[in-house]
């Protein structure tokens, strides 16, 4: 293959969102059971934020942000026989997503069914697959229960919501407005707290009965690890998978000891260690989202080359539901 170049969004040193720069990176010849993948969206989150800031340590000296991305297979290397050229597909990694084209191994690709493009596939496998792992394997929703989430409204928020209604549990959120909890509402919650209007912990109380939440779901971290605690029935899971707030601080396992509750810190990558495990996750989002019984929502979209304002969007809290970022020629 001649030597190409095509574009990327790097970071030099961490920063705010004005450490990002548009740049060319060469693309290599992909390699023994890698392929090419001539990227049409890439999906952007939280965790892309926190290792452009360098709360996340960087896998090396310049960092290629974004965790999610969907595309076509241009060129296969030597023993790839699972993929062919032309097979649409996509992935979920720490970094490097947020570029026009990329070397990838076969294996750590999802390939995807009818029914989901990129631009849906690249809005939803991080946060699909967040939501899989947490109702399902970090902290079981069972029909009956009542869960909190948090940031409802979010691109996460907006899948638990549904997810966990259609397990038969019920579902309560907390949101910045009222627009984002009507938007909540219309997303499988049964209700949804302005927690800028009232104080959310008192608020579940209420709602519950005095009962109070087999599990709260919080991705917000400082601002609302604590209420998160008081939401908590005895035996009650509190579920920390994000810090848009910031990094918890003052935290106690001693905190747990009444009603003798838990806690977990899961990440949706250590459940994603196999083909496998990729694959039949993967497979039942998809199959929900297919079926229609799990809605993405029509994503936001901004040019790749727009990165910048996408992070300044996301941490200042004025997106909803999901975002991607397309690359040149391709329009969601």
């Amino acid at each position: 293959m001649a030597a190409i170049k095509a574009g990327a969004v790097i970071a030099r040193q961490p920063g705010g969102p004005d450490v990002l720069e548009w740049t060319e990176l060469a693309v290599e010849t992909p390699g023994p059971g890698e392929v090419l993948i001539r990227q049409e969206a890439a999906g952007l989150n939280f965790i892309d934020t926190y290792y452009r800031s360098g709360l996340y340590p960087w896998p090396g000296d310049v960092l290629v942000p974004g965790a999610e991305a969907a595309g076509t297979v241009v060129a296969l290397g030597p023993g790839v026989e699972t993929l062919s050229v032309g097979q649409r597909v996509a992935y979920l990694e720490r970094t490097g997503a947020y570029r026009e084209m990329r070397v990838m191994p076969a294996d750590r690709l999802i390939m995807l069914p009818d029914g989901i493009d990129a631009a849906l596939a690249a809005s939803v496998l991080l946060k699909g697959l967040t939501a899989q792992v947490l109702v399902s394997t970090a902290a079981p929703v069972l029909a009956g229960q009542t869960v909190l989430v948090h940031a409802a409204a979010g691109g996460v928020g907006l899948l638990l919501g549904q997810w966990i209604a259609a397990l038969g549990a019920r579902a309560i959120g907390t949101a910045g407005s009222r627009e984002k909890a009507e938007l909540a509402l219309a997303h499988g919650y049964d209700a949804v707290i302005e927690y800028r209007r009232e104080d959310f912990a008192a608020r579940v109380a209420e709602l519950t009965g005095g009962a109070l939440c087999h599990t709260v779901f919080d991705a917000v971290g400082k601002d609302t690890w604590r209420g998160s605690l008081a939401c908590l029935r005895p035996h009650g899971r509190f579920v920390s998978f994000g810090q848009a707030s910031g990094p918890i601080e003052g935290f106690r396992i001693s905190d747990l000891a009444a009603g003798s509750r838990s806690a977990i810190r899961p990440v949706v990558f250590d459940y994603l260690t196999s083909a496998e495990e990729r694959r039949e996750r993967s497979a039942e989002l998809f199959t929900r989202l297919v079926s229609g019984s799990l809605r993405a929502g029509a994503a936001s979209s901004l040019p790749l080359r727009a990165a910048v304002e996408a992070h300044r969007a996301l941490e200042g809290r004025a997106t909803t539901g999901s975002t991607i970022l397309t690359m040149d020629g391709f329009s969601a």
